[in-house]
């Protein structure tokens, strides 16, 4: 298992208690899809190794408390801060215009008169607003990912029409 067939899910942030227990922060909107979770991937040596859980159970939001099998507590220290993966293969397939970030790159995108404006080059939701970074004739472009702005996501084409404002091309094209 590589890390391009997977999908970073949060970190390990700290222990909890004298137990060997761990606080895994869940980087989702929609943690409550992990409670059942029974193992994940921690990157060791430049690897991903499956540790399962002996117990799980959610904690704070965004949180789980865990358990993992065969971890002692005198080593559960050197698991903090560590990244967490799940395959790919294990997320829902989604429809209509919902997407995951990682499924759009590459994915052309169009304005709503069906006018190319470029490629996804990445997603950046590292500020109050996500957006798209689009690499349009050779100029980065920054798109607001609004919901109502997304008319149409077209996975087999590779391809998403989007709403575009007036005057937001011609900001970067000139």
């Amino acid at each position: 298992m590589t890390k391009n067939d997977c999908y970073y899910l949060g970190k390990i942030t700290k222990r909890h208690g004298f137990k060997g227990n761990v606080i895994i922060y869940l980087d989702t909107d929609e943690p409550e899809l992990y409670d059942t979770l029974e193992a994940v991937y921690i990157e060791q040596d430049g690897a991903l190794v499956p540790f399962f859980f002996e117990t799980a159970q959610p904690y704070q939001g965004n949180k789980l408390l865990v358990k993992f099998e065969d971890v002692e507590d005198e080593t559960v220290d050197k698991l903090i801060n560590r990244e967490l993966y799940l395959p790919l293969k294990s997320l829902p397939k989604l429809t209509g215009t919902d997407f995951y970030y990682h499924e759009i790159i590459g994915f052309t995108i169009y304005d709503q008169s069906n006018t190319e404006v470029g490629t996804i080059k990445s997603v950046n939701d590292s500020a109050a607003q996500a957006y798209f970074e689009v690499d349009a004739q050779g100029k980065e472009i920054l798109i607001p990912m609004i919901n109502d702005w997304i008319l149409e996501v077209n996975r087999e084409e590779k391809a998403m029409l989007v709403q575009i404002p007036d005057g937001l091309l011609e900001i970067y094209l000139g």
